[in-house]
């Protein structure tokens, strides 16, 4: 039987005050659970619990409930279908009959999904036994269904209204529980960072995930090793036999010479993973990766808090990490240990960690901000006690997001903001203080959001580009969505710095030094060259007059610059792991270049159709692409998906001749390549937001797009090279400058694998 499993409540996220202090647990029944203690994610599983009731007995119309967090992608219950997944049953020992129902939002957060059970009809006595089968086989369903990803507890409270009033008392000292591990290995990554100086350290990093992106251990355990530029400290074998499923090669340095560095590792099995390409120059910033942005157990989301910073330095490989719990469940005794946990883990020069949370403010008022915090200690300012009990510091909330930036200020912490697009999104609109709120979030696992960026456009925003997971799974910087409704992906933000520290963070992130992306690594740059030469503010001049300035005739992403030149030359770099499907070079919201590394004599039969938007900016913006792809005249080469990130979404082949696909996009990229036979076959793509039908010998280099409304929702079709795409990007362009209010200057980058990069606009002006 599993009864109680050592765990900490402060680890699941269970609140110490939901029980019933000096309540005798022999009142209102106990339950235990009896099933395997250890599962493998996305596998069918049975579990039985057993309630037998207290002293009290339950009465007529009482019940009990099983409780379970909101965030999980398992099976949802049923109760209809016995040869069905998910199949629930229950039987008890008295009289009376037994009715189920099945909520995924009964409860109250976290503990959101609920299965409740209904005595009718009579009446149970003390010590009589109610069964509840989660997962019954016995008419021929396969169980229940597992989640996609690692928990470290998957816990199931169990309470009880014994004397039907309603109230649902938590059984004490009862905590049903399972873990949830990886599967067998997928696929094998290695990270390097995007850019390095001579002679500076630097880690590669080496993993193995299952097909949900777990890191697992079920794989090869052995490495040859080689690289294009001599490594000090590369070993030429490595042996991979960590439980954890990943592991850092390090301390790393390149001394010898500058150039591009990729490193490759083969399996015993042949198996190559490639990691780079790792830029090595001789001066000027390195490149840090972080995501800043994330929940764990202690809150909405899964797994503890040192989980989740184990998994950031050692299976992300991330530089730079923050935790974001939602204030308004953020209690004293987290908000003390979260504190506490950064300033022990952050390590200057290898792995930074700021203290901060989210301010969650409805959108009305201001909208989801992160806040960062130079250094531990400082005061959390909640939008609400909404979930805290504790009520002894009820004067210090901030409800507006004006009320925050005024708290804030009188803070002795420094401190910076991001404005986020989560369930609430941020309301540019409403405030803005550009002394605090430094940078917007235009990716997270929520999905792709330009518009929080162009929206500031007209308003004369001047603001970065960021991009973080805001995972609720414990994985910062490797936050896959798996089967629920996150529809993307989570994002990294790439820091330009000197040296990685909390002080280089907060200047990259005041100066706009950052660009975003939809996941991977990519080296990017982006210069304007000013023939009269500018003056750089080192701080935005709308709030900060007196701000330091200093002459420059060259700027780069992120940087506020007074010109007098009308039009300026920019140049544009960008080196990826992954072809590059476009760049395109925008002023503003116009895209007034757009780069691709070939030429309409080097089309081939490969046509892409990818489709993206959302519904609108609020919480249900998810957009469901249904349809066909029928093949005319002709047969299907080769399929292949494009950015599917949920492997149980339908994208495939069907035959020789067709594509069907059920998906969801959220602001996000998705599609696929499709090679063709015949280059003369008609085309015919029906979805539920319009067809469109072409012919691939009739299209150039030009996207074909269909637009089909709600949030920037189109579907767009373009003729590549049958191979693949060049990594490596350079270009020039000359842009002109307007006359009055920014010219803000910036870059989309589109991957040949379907993810997107954004960099911090440099903002040009006259006057």
């Amino acid at each position: 039987m599993l009864g109680r499993l050592d765990i900490d409540p402060e680890m699941i996220g269970e609140s110490k005050l939901l029980t019933t202090p000096g309540t005798d647990p022999a009142l209102f029944g106990t339950a235990v659970m009896s099933g395997p203690e250890h599962v493998e994610v996305r596998s069918y599983q049975t579990f039985r619990i057993q309630y037998t009731t207290g002293k009290l007995g339950l009465d007529d119309t009482g019940a009990i409930r099983l409780a379970l967090r909101l965030i999980s992608d398992a099976g949802s219950l049923q109760t209809t279908d016995p040869t069905a997944p998910n199949y629930v049953t229950a039987r008890s020992s008295g009289d009376g009959q037994l009715f189920l129902k099945y909520d995924r939002n009964g409860g109250q957060r976290p503990w959101n999904e609920t299965l409740t059970i209904y005595q009718r009809g009579g009446y149970l006595k003390p010590g009589e036994t109610i069964e509840i089968v989660l997962g019954d086989t016995t008419e021929g369903s396969p169980g229940l269904l597992m989640s996609t990803f690692y928990e470290g507890a998957r816990v199931i409270r169990v309470m009880a209204d014994v004397q039907a009033t309603g109230n649902f008392i938590p059984l004490p000292d009862t905590h049903l529980a399972f873990t949830v591990g990886a599967g067998p290995a997928h696929r094998y990554l290695a990270i390097l960072p995007t850019r390095r100086r001579l002679n500076d350290i630097f880690c590669l990093g080496l993993k193995a995930e299952d097909l949900w992106g777990n890191p697992t251990s079920k794989g090869s355990t052995r490495f040859a090793i080689e690289s294009s530029l001599p490594v000090e400290g590369l070993p030429s074998v490595i042996d991979f036999a960590s439980a954890s499923g990943a592991m850092r090669i390090e301390p790393l340095r390149v001394a010898a010479e500058e150039g591009i560095l990729r490193i490759w590792l083969t399996a015993e099995d042949g198996t190559v993973v490639e990691a780079g390409p790792m830029q090595v120059l001789t001066d000027g910033p390195a490149h840090f990766w972080g995501d800043l942005h994330g929940q764990t157990g202690e809150t909405v989301g899964t797994n503890s808090i040192e989980h989740y910073f184990d998994f950031a330095r050692n299976k992300s490989f991330l530089d730079v990490t923050a935790h974001q719990a939602n204030d308004f469940q953020i209690k004293p005794a987290f908000w003390k240990k979260l504190n506490h946990l950064t300033e022990t883990l952050n390590e200057p020069g290898v792995f930074t960690v700021l203290p901060g949370y989210e301010w969650s403010g409805n959108t009305a008022v201001g909208g989801d901000h992160n806040v960062f915090f130079r250094k531990e200690g400082a005061r959390i300012y909640r939008c609400s006690h909404a979930l805290v009990a504790e009520h002894d510091d009820l004067d210090t909330d901030a409800h507006t997001l004006t009320d925050l930036y005024n708290r804030l200020h009188d803070e002795p912490v420094d401190s910076v903001m991001y404005a986020h697009v989560g369930g609430r999104y941020a309301n540019i609109h409403f405030d803005h203080d550009p002394r605090l709120e430094a940078a917007v979030e235009v990716h997270s696992a929520w999905g792709s959001f330009e518009w929080i960026l162009t929206d500031g456009f007209p308003m004369r925003r001047r603001v970065g580009v960021v991009a973080n997971s805001d995972g609720h799974k414990g994985r910062p910087g490797a936050s896959y969505p798996g089967a629920s409704f996150f529809g993307a992906y989570g994002g990294l933000t790439c820091f330009l710095m000197k040296e990685n520290t909390r002080d280089a963070v907060f200047e990259a992130i005041r100066r706009r030094h950052t660009y975003g992306t939809s996941g991977p690594r990519v080296a990017i740059d982006i210069k304007a060259e000013l023939t009269a030469g500018g003056t750089l503010f080192h701080r935005n001049p709308i709030a900060e007059p007196d701000c330091a300035t200093e002459k420059v005739f060259v700027c780069t992403m992120g940087d506020i610059v007074q010109i007098t030149d009308k039009k300026v030359k920019v140049s544009v770099s960008v080196d990826a792991p992954v072809g590059i499907e476009s760049i395109e070079l925008r002023r503003g919201t116009s895209t007034v270049a757009l780069w691709r590394g070939y030429e309409d004599k080097n089309l081939g039969n490969r046509l892409r159709l990818m489709w993206s938007g959302a519904e609108y900016r609020g919480r249900g913006r998810n957009t469901r692409w249904q349809g066909r792809i029928l093949i005319n005249g002709g047969c299907i080469e080769r399929f292949s998906p494009v950015n599917r990130l949920n492997p149980e979404q339908t994208l495939e082949q069907v035959g020789s001749k067709s594509v069907i696909f059920n998906t969801i996009t959220t602001g996000n990229r998705m599609g696929c390549d499709i090679w063709l036979e015949e280059e003369s076959s008609e085309v015919e793509v029906t979805t539920n937001h319009g067809e469109l039908s072409l012919t691939l010998k009739e299209m150039d280099g030009k996207p074909v797009v269909m637009s089909a409304g709600g949030l920037e929702r189109k579907l767009i079709a373009q003729r590549l090279p049958a191979g693949g795409l060049a990594t490596s990007a350079h270009f020039q362009k000359e842009i002109e400058i307007e006359e009055d209010g920014d010219t803000p200057v910036w870059l989309c980058v589109n991957l040949e694998d379907g993810n997107q990069a954004w960099t911090s606009p440099i903002y040009l002006f006259q006057k």
